[in-house]
């Protein structure tokens, strides 16, 4: 039987390439996701692969969520916590409410999500656990305090946990992607994506299968000597 993988905002963007990357790697994936229902609906029917509708950042509609996922699909194997948000402003104008929904989804997320399968994992002596960093959770970013904070704690929080799973052949390890063509990035003005792909040593923006091809390398079956590890998949503009 396929192991269940669960990806978190796993509709859209490099979330839908990790999906339609770990299901042409022979799992059985599911996807979650927020709030656009036209999107998920268009993404299940050209995949197949099912999409959850929850907020990641919400403790009690993530384990309801899980707790139906693993009813109508089966044990969740391979976690990848990828969904996240921005709300980017300068410290003068970032207020609490913006510090704390980046927080919330992009960090508290992770602790959510590992938190309601770790114990299956743990019993089963298997799982394989992605978290979805950045290069600004690395090297910081003008007008991103949060999600520069919420990103490197992923990084934090991936070494610590990869420590209380390896005995139980968990292993939970991080990426973090530099600038990947995306809708978010397309929007960029176009002079300041020149600059910024000015400064990638590779010459281009990633795109979202460079991404999935990293993920679908940690969650392979023989990847249980990679744990506690963050791979940066940045064309080489920072090297950590």
């Amino acid at each position: 039987m396929a192991r269940v993988a669960l990806v978190t905002g796993g509709q859209r963007g490099i979330g839908a390439a990790i999906s339609e990357g770990l299901k042409a790697a022979g799992r059985t994936v599911v996807a979650s996701y927020a709030g656009n229902d036209e999107a998920a609906r268009a993404f299940t029917e050209r995949t197949g692969i099912p999409c959850y509708k929850f907020d990641v950042a919400d403790y009690d509609a993530c384990a309801a969520a899980v707790q139906k996922i693993q009813a109508e699909v089966g044990p969740i194997e391979i976690l990848v916590n990828n969904a996240g948000i921005t709300r980017d402003a300068t410290m003068k104008r970032l207020s609490r409410q913006m510090w704390e929904d980046v927080i919330d989804t992009n960090l508290g997320s992770c602790y959510n999500m590992c938190k309601l399968v770790w114990d299956g994992m743990t019993e089963r002596k298997f799982g394989r656990i992605v978290n979805i960093g950045s290069i600004n959770g690395q090297a910081g970013q003008y007008g991103q305090v949060n999600y520069a904070a919420a990103k490197s704690g992923i990084h934090g929080f991936t070494k610590a946990l990869a420590q209380e799973g390896a005995r139980a052949s968990i292993t939970v390890n991080a990426i973090a992607p530099g600038y990947v063509d995306t809708e978010m990035v397309r929007a960029v003005p176009p002079d300041v994506l020149e600059k910024i792909i000015a400064k990638i040593p590779r010459g281009r923006l990633g795109t979202a299968q460079d991404i999935a091809r990293g993920v679908a390398f940690l969650t392979a079956d023989d990847a249980d000597f990679i744990t506690g590890s963050t791979l940066s998949i940045n064309g080489g503009q920072h090297m950590y």
